[in-house]
């Protein structure tokens, strides 16, 4: 069995003072694909940026807003990803003058999200899901082996969401995506997390769970 990542044990998050997460028991293994469902408001998002916290280091975040800076160009947004492992210095540099290895490393993840021909484009004048697959462009620039991602392909068509989701598995050895469709999520999961009122109140393999299954827990 593969070495625990993170363990939370009767774990309490929220924000403002308020508790959103109550009581949380959760391991997460190195190589897991996770699936995180649940209504809106069940704390699926409080639960990813608390395994960021604890995994930040060796995670990318994938935030539900694209949170791209829209006066810089897409190529710029997408080589952020690295910016803290480089000098101060040689990050303004690449602001005025981008490096030919640089454009071409970022240049190539953007042609895996279908964005290439987009490389020098501002970032604020792309449509909502052309700023999601930038912001998915980040993470893979990024590398690092855990991806944790919230809604990372809610603005994408089926199609869309599946490839950047293969792309993301292939990149990370390890993903925790919360997600809002059901049938992407047993596709390309092993494992599915339904949180309700800030608990987990399913935890079982995708292999062993159907539309049928989690269909009640939206009702």
């Amino acid at each position: 069995m593969a070495s625990a990542l993170l363990e939370l044990r009767d774990a309490t998050a929220g924000y403002a003072g308020r508790a959103v997460l109550h009581g949380l028991d959760l391991t997460l293994r190195a190589g897991e694909h996770v699936a995180v469902l649940g209504r809106s408001g069940a704390g699926k998002s409080t639960l990813l940026s608390l395994i960021h916290q604890r995994l930040s280091e060796d995670a990318a975040l994938i935030p539900q807003a694209a949170a791209l800076v829209g006066t810089l160009s897409v190529f710029h947004n997408v080589y952020m990803g690295r910016l803290d492992r480089h000098s101060a210095w040689r990050n303004l540099r690449m602001l005025a003058f981008p490096m030919r290895a640089e454009v071409a490393a970022v240049r190539g993840v953007l042609d895996g999200v279908g964005m290439e021909d987009y490389l020098f484009r501002r970032a604020g004048a792309l449509s909502g899901g052309q700023q999601q697959r930038v912001s998915v462009a980040r993470a893979l620039y990024n590398g690092r082996p855990v991806v944790i991602g919230d809604e990372p392909v809610s603005a994408l068509d089926r199609l869309q969401g599946a490839e950047v989701l293969r792309r993301l598995s292939t990149r990370h050895g390890t993903m925790v995506l919360a997600m809002h469709d059901i049938g992407l999520a047993l596709a390309h999961a092993q494992r599915i997390l339904v949180m309700d009122a800030g608990r987990i109140v399913l935890d079982a393999p995708a292999a062993n769970l159907t539309t049928g299954d989690l269909l009640p827990f939206y009702g």
